[in-house]
């Protein structure tokens, strides 16, 4: 695995955690499908200048710029209305359960895209199960407080991380193919659009709760839905998305350790374990790709 693509989809949970904050705060101005709506349009509007300013670095650099339209439009197009199910269906089943229990069935698309991948003919090594095992297991200890059983809205979050768990392996057939950046840019406002008759049909959203509530719209939508959701694309290209969805779900991690640093929560013996056990998955998932790698290197150095 390359060291930068691991970084990227690291940072990526990283924001994706903290701005569970942001996301907190936005619901006291916003409904769920409004919110996710508005801060979707902002994530794309955000990246619009990135993508000129790129493209014009690239011009530069005299590298290809060449554009696969059909399959720059085709991937963002399906990763946007997945992300729209996915983080409707989230927000939704968040009402008829526990924050602790939609953590971990959320989280849950670690172990959804090993099994999806097999059917996609991905290989998946012993070490990524094995870490698959660890994760489960440290973010049952990480967020899990209550008694384990299926409601409504559990069944809405499992919905929800199914549809994650596809939304990872079409970044995953794309990334490669495709300017990253622009099919984030496609995607948000996809995700956007398609909110908007849900928003008018199923809540009342305002302009005035907009307002009241710009800075975690502003968090949300720049930091979690721009900068996030395009590093996830970037740092997928080329890699098992068995081991990014492990890389991912550090989210989890993330929050939890956010709100003990900026909001003061304590963190239990129980969920420092679960840190634990989900560091130690992450870097085991990363050791087959590594020693690749090393093999790699060591064979071009070699012929040269």
């Amino acid at each position: 695995m390359k060291i930068k693509n691991a970084f990227m989809l690291t940072l990526t949970a990283f924001i994706w955690g903290t701005a569970f904050v942001a996301q907190s705060m936005g619901m006291d101005y916003l409904e769920p499908i409004t919110f996710n709506g508005v801060r979707s349009l902002i994530g794309g509007a955000a990246l619009i200048p990135c993508i000129w300013l790129l493209g014009k670095w690239k011009e530069n650099q005299k590298e290809d710029v060449s554009v696969n339209r059909k399959d720059l439009v085709t991937g963002g197009v399906l990763c946007g209305l997945l992300l729209f199910g996915a983080s409707s269906l989230q927000q939704m089943g968040i009402q008829y359960t526990t924050a602790g229990k939609a953590g971990f069935i959320t989280a849950f698309y670690i172990v959804i895209v090993p099994v999806l991948g097999i059917f996609l003919k991905k290989k998946t090594g012993w070490k990524v199960w094995m870490a698959v095992v660890l994760a489960v297991v440290g973010l049952y200890f990480l967020c899990m407080t209550e008694s384990f059983h299926m409601s409504k809205g559990d069944l809405l979050i499992f919905l929800c991380a199914l549809i994650f768990s596809v939304h990872i392996l079409v970044i995953d057939h794309f990334a490669p193919k495709v300017d990253g950046v622009k099919m984030a840019c496609i995607q948000f406002f996809v995700c956007g659009i398609v909110s908007l008759p849900f928003m008018f049909l199923l809540e009342k959203p305002s302009l005035g709760g907009m307002l009241e509530g710009w800075f975690p719209l502003l968090y949300a939508g720049v930091l979690s839905c721009g900068v996030a959701y395009t590093l996830q694309i970037i740092g997928q290209k080329n890699m098992n998305p068995a081991i990014a969805s492990l890389l991912l779900s550090l989210e989890s991690c993330f929050s939890v350790l956010a709100g003990w640093a900026v909001l003061g929560e304590r963190l239990s013996a129980r969920e420092s374990i679960g840190c634990v056990l989900m560091f130690a998955a992450i870097i085991l998932a990363q050791l087959p790709e590594r020693r690749q790698s090393g093999e790699k290197k060591q064979a071009c150095e070699i012929s040269g």
